[in-house]
């Protein structure tokens, strides 16, 4: 085993880089979101969303201090112990938590200080999969080994499914591509797809002419495949599955959804049936994004974000304010910071020796890209609006703090790759 540490040689500056940048981009246009030429209150101010935010940058700073400190392999040793922990306070949320827009996400800590239990449970989650992923005994090619490690992703999904908090559900499924790099066969990520593609048409057209798709689809199958009979029965299976499918969304959308959970779905498809109504938030939102046309009008000088049109302008929904006031350049430069950061992180997942650091490495590439894919996707219309924050740019302390200690963890790891080998 070979020591090397430097950590100040050998952390990837690159990705420090890249962090800082988005961090400083994502704090300036905080500030933009809720300023007012009217009443100008500093962006130093705690009474402003980026004075309370400063504060968070400067208590991840210390975070990063400590991580760089602290041993390597720390997530490794106490992995299960936090995954328990998370999936205790997902518990604990459950009984704690009040109602916040329709979710019960949030426990409330007084002094108007508040406390997401989900978010910090997502490196807890990606730990304990690069935990059961690297063990010694995990064998690619034993089905139960991948069954407990999809159980590791599932159990908190189901926790906060429970708390009505789908957009979080959602990027905690995410992780299930970090299996596919470990060895799982991709047969569960070629039925999600038929699974999206299905429920989007289940959107699009009534249940009664998908069965009747369905069914002319199986008759036609039927003539030329009239020689095999297994052929047959397996095109029959397929409608059969697909028909149960099609049942199931419907059941869904009208007995399971809540009114304003259905209708985030439905925009999607025809964002235009209710612009002043139910797609108030989506037109708006495109509107601010489309008005900063190629340049932008300029720092501070937004005003579809400045006059309250855009709802949650500083934290779902802050990627309108670059696009209002930076245009396409700005926009383009975001996006293209994001790609250079999980560029990267795929990179130094890939150059690792230990195997759970390259789990880990992929795990966080996983959030990052569902969390920056789905936020930017949903201002723009092409997604349902599931509030989930632009990762280092969204205002609120629980997940900056999050993809903070996600990020570092990783660094970290990263910058003693040449003291481990491979178990």
């Amino acid at each position: 085993m070979r020591r090397s540490d430097n950590i100040v040689k050998n952390i990837d500056w690159v990705s420090v880089l890249l962090y800082a940048i988005l961090v400083i981009f994502g704090w300036l246009n905080i500030y933009a979101a809720t300023y007012d030429a009217s009443d100008s209150v500093s962006i130093f101010s705690f009474s402003n969303n980026s004075g309370k935010q400063l504060i968070f940058i400067a208590l991840c700073i210390i975070i990063i201090v400590v991580l760089m400190i602290m041993d390597f392999r720390f997530f490794d040793t106490f992995g299960w112990i936090f995954y328990i922990i998370g999936i205790l306070a997902l518990f604990a949320v459950l009984f704690l938590a009040r109602d916040i827009n329709g979710a019960k996400s949030w426990i409330d800590l007084g002094a108007g200080l508040r406390l997401q239990p989900s978010e910090m449970t997502k490196i807890f989650t990606v730990i304990a999969l690069a935990k059961i992923l690297s063990s010694p005994s995990f064998k690619s090619t034993n089905l139960i080994d991948w069954v407990k490690a999809l159980s590791v992703i599932l159990l908190p999904v189901a926790l906060i499914i429970l708390q009505k908090d789908a957009g979080t559900a959602l990027v905690f499924l995410g992780l299930i591509f970090v299996l596919y790099r470990e060895g799982m066969t991709p047969l569960p990520l070629i039925l999600g797809v038929v699974a999206v593609v299905m429920f989007s048409l289940s959107i699009l057209f009534s249940t009664q002419t998908l069965l009747i798709g369905i069914g002319a689809v199986l008759v036609i199958s039927i003539v030329f495949l009239r020689k095999s009979f297994k052929a047959i029965m397996f095109a029959v299976a397929i409608a059969v599955f697909l028909s149960g499918f099609i049942f199931s969304i419907d059941y869904l959308m009208n007995d399971v959804l809540k009114p304003h959970q259905k209708d985030r779905i439905q925009l999607v498809f025809n964002p235009n049936s209710d612009p002043l109504g139910k797609g108030w938030n989506i037109t708006q939102s495109k509107i601010a994004i489309g008005s900063g046309g190629f340049f932008g009008k300029g720092y501070l000088n937004g005003t579809q974000t400045k006059y309250d049109f855009v709802p949650e302008q500083s934290t779902d929904f802050i990627f309108c304010t670059i696009g209002e006031e930076h245009g396409f350049i700005g926009t383009f430069f975001v996006v293209g910071l994001f790609l250079l950061l999980l560029n990267r992180i795929i990179f130094l997942a890939e150059r690792q020796k230990w195997k759970f650091a390259r789990a880990y490495g992929y795990g966080v590439v996983c959030i990052l890209f569902v969390h920056f894919t789905v936020n930017i996707g949903m201002t723009m219309g092409l997604l349902p609006v599931i509030g989930i924050p632009l990762p280092f740019f969204s205002y609120g302390g629980s997940s900056l703090l999050a993809f903070t200690i996600l990020l570092f963890a990783f660094l970290k790891m990263d910058a003693h790759r040449n003291q481990v080998l491979d178990r």
